[in-house]
């Protein structure tokens, strides 16, 4: 809201560029999912409406009285008042249909664009889980890990046993430096227009990555440069077990992680917390890889495609020195 103000004060404003996901359209949708602008209010289930204002007021309230029954110093009740936010984020996205925080206020942020743009010059690119870098700086690049290549990186740690998917469905990621690339080329295209448009910066209708050709790829890098740890003994990868089913991952890991982790609890007592940095390091492990598992669920039973033929024209239309730069559709 506050970006749109702003450029309402600028004159000769040629651009308005703002980079969404494409997981805004998520939901229990299938089939072909067109480049389209979301209306204010809609939501992936049609039953329900959302208004953004009454949202805002409810995050207001409910921080309001979690703060009221905390003390400022104390970093325990903080940390609660922190989980309760973000449990409450959560609950919200999953009422309307939306998998997570993240793609439930990227949809509030389009549906306020459009709703005070007026005749300003907006372009929205939607990437896909955006990954490590095709060409440009160089093959592989990237900065942190993030969406999948958490899982890669927890997987060459073997800190990830296992995880959820479809082996027979896709996956939609795109290289950092293709996103980047189809930006620049809309920014150009759209310079100066007053119109609105949405590119889905994604790969699965061209060119779609399964998950056994991702399991499988992962397996075979690692096979052929195991990782070597400090004492210079190699780690010796184990295939990925992957549950296409939830409550199967969630039974797995219950019998395999949590069960033990509550017989560590038990012994720990037994010892009097001899053992507690121990157990409560491996607890915290425990819970952040199950939200990780709860929060990728959706993502990877997803049944739908994105729809790129925007995308596709745009290509259309660049020239060859363009293309030669980078810009390149998986």
């Amino acid at each position: 809201m506050n970006v749109c103000q702003f450029a309402k004060q600028c004159a000769r404003l040629k651009m308005l560029l703002h980079v969404s996901t494409a997981y805004v359209l998520t939901g229990d949708q299938e089939g072909l999912l067109p480049e389209n602008l979301i209306r204010m209010g809609e939501t992936p289930k049609p039953d329900r409406h959302l208004d953004i204002e009454a949202e805002l007021e409810l995050v207001g309230e409910v921080k309001a009285t979690l703060t009221a029954h905390s003390a400022p110093e104390d970093t325990s009740s903080q940390q609660l008042e922190k989980k309760a936010m973000k449990e409450l984020g959560l609950k919200r996205a999953n009422y309307f249909g939306w998998p997570n925080v993240y793609v439930f206020t990227k949809a509030m942020g389009e549906m306020l664009l459009g709703s005070v743009r007026e005749d300003h010059p907006v372009v929205i690119v939607r990437p896909s889980i955006v990954t490590s870098t095709f060409e440009e700086p160089f093959p592989g690049w990237i900065e942190g890990t993030r969406t999948i290549d958490a899982l890669i990186v927890g997987y060459d740690e073997q800190t990830v046993p296992c995880f959820i998917g479809d082996r027979s469905g896709a996956i939609d990621v795109i290289p950092g430096d293709m996103v980047v690339n189809a930006t620049m080329v809309a920014m150009a295209a759209h310079y100066g227009e007053k119109t609105q448009a949405v590119y889905h910066v994604t790969s699965a209708h061209q060119n779609p990555l399964h998950c056994y050709l991702l399991e499988e790829s992962t397996y075979g890098y690692f096979f052929i440069n195991p990782r070597v740890r400090d004492d210079m003994r190699t780690i010796q990868h184990k295939k990925l077990l992957l549950f296409n089913r939830y409550p199967y991952f969630h039974g797995y890991m219950v019998l395999a992680y949590k069960t033990p982790l509550q017989m560590l609890y038990l012994v720990n007592l037994l010892l009097g917390g001899l053992l507690s940095e121990f157990h409560n390091k491996l607890n915290r492990n425990y819970n952040f890889f199950m939200l990780l598992a709860k929060l990728y669920a959706p993502f990877a039973f997803f049944k739908a495609c994105f729809d790129d033929t925007n995308l596709r024209k745009l290509w259309g239309t660049t020239t060859g020195a363009a293309q030669g730069y980078g810009y390149t559709l998986i």
